[in-house]
């Protein structure tokens, strides 16, 4: 009996054991996941007709497909991993799954992109972009010794670098390297194109399944931008921040959509200002774009479903797409502003952080009207403003010149431009002047939402700017008892001066300078720390729960998938 007592109570201990061993860890990843607020997202679909639910249900159907796609551009090592994490079924396996999917890989974006699965490298730099083993010097010097149409494809948005039978690197369309999965999404968005009987989305869908065998998105692009439906799908390669080593690759994301009609109309105003602006830019005139592409649309919209590149860690509240700088240039771009995402991070996130970032008096000065057109104006501001290097724009693009510092230029231009923007619009009589102090107190506030991103993150980088340049000029104050204030009249001056230098430095394409600068500005101060040191209570983002996408999913399953 004490022998087979024996043989019971050993394997017992050693699961208590490893209970306590893993229990540590299991709390860890659950607070590291806590930082993301849950939110149902729900969209109101009554009224829509049948078929155009069914093409819905398609086109999340494609997104379920941009999901493993990106994950394969983020490392090529997450397919294996994330196999391995759904085969583990201990508490500490399903931890690790949680928070990998949260961040669609292995490392935590709020933590500076650092490994929670033990045994994973360090985040590669290029992503799944460029050659294993392969360094940013070695790429970078086979680039600059390219011909010109060569270096072209080598540095554009839709081709991975490789290597040959030989050994030596290649550019490597999009349409070849992810043929597989772009041949299942565009089966899908087909789907969703039979259903719809609205001429311009079944058009953009009809286009961008071809662009991904072809790897030209130009025509789809220019549907994309002419597309007028209840329902707006975004889907493709679009974002370059995965690509830390140059900005030159484009992410595969998604979000599928239903327009916010009433909420839309309201933006006409801003549309019928936008080369007013840019006439009015702080910079010097031969910087200044003399037209602007003429059809620019904005759309409010409610997500049903996000993917990719566009569903991982910190939740995007707009967009301003696309990148192609011939669209920019020749039409313009579309401001796509994320109504359910932005209410739901004012309320879970942006209001709190008021209650703790700022002085009593200035807490109710903070709403979600100048949180929502700020974020509008700042979508707005990447579309104005130099595109390219050089008087009148003759030199190369601005993504080019500065390389790896263009996204967090880019992020900052479009802040602080946009408070610049809102400041012009109110003194023209356009917006009313009264909401001054609320948008710059809510930007302040939100100031603080962003910097918790990590300073990993391109937005966290050229927030940490802002901030700093803006305390430097006297326009955001410290108080006694550590919370922060803004000092109206200083502020203006600071932000149309930060306006004038970044939109320079993007303008000449110095990309010394711009390091320079970025070496002084992006850090956390003391008194910031402080802050964020007193957030912890309060959720950093939010993580979506796309019940709405599920039901739909249930009303037309994928057949076959």
């Amino acid at each position: 009996m004490r022998l087979t007592a024996a043989l019971i109570l050993t394997p017992m201990l050693a699961l208590a054991q490893e209970g306590m061993r893993i229990q540590p860890e299991v709390q860890r990843l659950d607070a590291m996941a806590a930082r993301y607020a849950p939110v149902d997202i729900r969209v109101d679909l009554r009224g829509m007709p049948a078929n155009e639910r069914r093409a819905l249900a398609s086109l999340i159907h494609a997104a379920r497909g941009v999901d493993a796609l990106y994950l394969r551009q983020a490392w090529a090592g997450n397919g294996a991993l994330l196999l391995r994490l759904i085969e583990d079924d201990t508490l500490l396996g399903r931890a690790r799954l949680g928070y990998f999917l949260l961040n669609k890989g292995p490392w935590s974006e709020l933590d500076e992109n650092r490994p929670f699965i033990p045994g994973v490298p360090e985040r590669p730099g290029g992503a799944n972009y460029y050659p294993a083993g392969a360094t940013k010097e070695q790429v970078e010097a086979w680039i600059a010794g390219l011909p010109a149409a060569a270096k072209a494809e080598a540095t554009g948005y839709f081709t991975t670098i490789r290597r040959d039978g030989k050994g030596a690197f290649a550019s490597v369309p999009y349409s070849v390297e992810y043929q597989g999965e772009l041949a299942e999404i565009a089966r899908h968005l087909r789907a969703a194109a039979a259903a719809t009987r609205q001429p311009t989305l079944k058009a953009f869908l009809e286009s961008r399944a071809d662009a991904f065998f072809s790897n030209d998105y130009y025509a789809s692009d220019v549907a994309w931008m002419k597309l007028d439906s209840t329902i707006e799908p975004t889907i493709g390669p679009y974002e370059v921040y995965g690509d830390e080593w140059f900005n030159y690759k484009a992410a595969f994301e998604a979000f599928i959509t239903v327009r916010d009609e009433a909420e839309t109309a309201k933006l006409e105003r801003f549309g019928r200002e936008l080369q007013w602006l840019e006439d009015r830019l702080p910079i010097e005139k031969h910087y200044r774009r003399a037209k602007l592409g003429g059809l620019a649309p904005m759309r409010v919209v409610n997500v049903v479903f996000a993917a990719g590149d566009g569903n991982h860690g910190v939740q995007t509240a707009a967009f301003n797409l696309p990148n192609d700088e011939r669209i920019v240039a020749g039409m313009g771009s579309k401001r796509t502003m994320l109504r359910n995402f932005q209410q739901a991070k004012f309320e879970h996130v942006l209001a709190p952080i008021s209650k703790v970032a700022l002085a009593p008096q200035d807490q109710p000065h903070v709403n979600f009207d100048a949180f929502f057109t700020h974020i509008l104006m700042h979508e707005i501001m990447h579309g104005l403003g130099p595109t390219h290097t050089g008087r009148h724009g003759r030199g190369e693009g601005v993504r080019q010149a500065l390389r790896e510092l263009s996204s967090q230029v880019e992020e900052a231009k479009a802040d602080v431009s946009g408070l610049w923007a809102l400041q012009q619009l109110m003194d023209k009589g356009v917006l009313d002047r009264r909401q001054e102090r609320a948008m710059y107190t809510t930007f302040l506030a939100s100031s603080f939402r962003t910097l918790r991103f990590g300073m990993a993150s391109s937005h966290a980088k050229g927030m940490a700017m802002q901030v700093n340049y803006l305390m430097d000029a006297g326009g955001f104050r410290v108080n006694r008892d550590g919370t922060f204030t803004v000092d109206l009249k200083r502020v203006k001056k600071g932000v149309v001066d930060l306006t004038r230098e970044l939109m320079t430095l993007q303008a000449t394409g110095d990309h010394a300078a711009t390091r320079r600068m970025l070496d002084r500005l992006v850090v956390i101060r003391p008194e910031v720390q402080a802050v964020l040191d007193r957030l912890g209570a309060v959720p950093v983002d939010i993580r979506p729960r796309f019940l709405t996408a599920d039901e739909l999913e249930k009303e037309y399953p994928c057949d076959p998938c």
